[in-house]
């Protein structure tokens, strides 16, 4: 039980965090608050999913499908119980009659259960470098859709760096064909999924909630196909149950902060936040598993690190301006 304190102690930070209510004595936030609380609130999600796949390593005897199901579930009793806490269940009933609100939100919902499903299969079968190069391209791909979608404007260097991103993206298609798919699908999905989240109508925690509501009938529905067939592993073991069960809180307190600094800054600051979390996994895959980093795999990354470091040094020297 030790294993969970700490999370359970975020619990109250966090629905205090994905609020949307006044400051005490009815002050509202300046903008510049704002944006010290969103960048405070997005470094925290990316610190959390630096460290979470040490977590999944350890559920690697569980199919990863029942990963994401037991996660989806798990997830869902959470928010019901906050939202319960914070009476704003009648809010989600409303939410979830309403087709504006919820054509997006089954969009996003898609978007991340993919990425939870390919993230799960990649750590438990030693891809956590493939995983990272993919959330190491996910700032690219978050200036790509904001110029798309968003009518942000690509600086310069910008387009540069994403020219020099794609060439690595090349090169690794040329040396690590096999796990490209998981990259590019974590970049893809993660993008798509916070670009719909930046332009919802509904804050964070409603719009977990529904999330995890849409997706549970697939969940239940998979969960209770396992258990017909007796292959279920949740309840075998009292420590895998444990863990399994606290994928409700490793996925909504960093889904939760996530979602509320993606509401408050723009894409193009999530970008540089991510950097923390793909370094940590990129880290722990090569350094704590000893996943193979050889020559060619190297000199990939060393491209699409080299784009990042313009991206960044542009980004940096058009805020100074600013």
């Amino acid at each position: 039980m030790v294993k969970f304190r700490l999370p359970l102690r975020l619990l109250p930070l966090c629905v205090t965090l994905a609020s949307r209510q006044a400051l005490p004595h009815g002050r509202t936030m300046t903008s510049e608050e704002q944006q010290r609380r969103g960048l405070a609130v997005g470094m925290g999600a990316y610190l959390f999913w630096g460290f979470l796949p040490v977590y999944l390593k350890a559920l690697a005897g569980v199919p990863p499908v029942e990963v994401v199901a037991d996660r989806i579930v798990a997830s869902l009793l959470l928010m019901l119980a906050l939202l319960a806490v914070r009476r704003d269940l009648p809010d989600l009933w409303r939410n979830l009659r309403d087709r504006r609100t919820v054509l997006p939100l089954a969009a996003s919902a898609v978007m991340i259960a993919t990425n939870w499903l390919v993230y799960v299969y990649a750590v438990v079968e030693h891809h956590i470098l493939a995983a990272s190069l993919g959330y190491f391209l996910n700032p690219l791909v978050n200036v790509a859709l904001g110029m798309l979608f968003l009518k942000e404007r690509l600086r310069p260097m910008q387009a540069v760096a994403v020219g020099i991103a794609f060439a690595g993206v090349a090169l690794m298609a040329a040396t690590a064909l096999d796990t490209l798919w998981i990259s590019a699908a974590l970049a893809l999905s993660f993008g798509l999924y916070g670009l719909i989240r930046k332009t919802s109508p509904v804050g964070p925690a409603q719009g977990l909630a529904l999330e995890t509501l849409l997706l549970a009938p697939m969940a239940c529905g998979y969960l209770a196909f396992v258990v017909a067939d007796g292959r279920l592993v949740f309840g075998q073991e009292t420590g895998t149950t444990l863990l399994l069960a606290g994928l409700g809180i490793a996925t909504c307190v960093p889904l939760l902060m996530f979602a509320t600094a993606a509401r408050i800054v723009s894409l193009t600051t999530l970008g540089l936040l991510q950097y923390v979390s793909r370094s940590l996994i990129f880290f722990t895959g090569w350094l704590i598993y000893g996943e193979p980093l050889d020559a060619r795999k190297l000199a990939s990354f060393a491209v699409i690190w080299t784009a990042l470091a313009i991206f960044t040094w542009d980004t940096l020297r058009d805020r100074r301006t600013a």
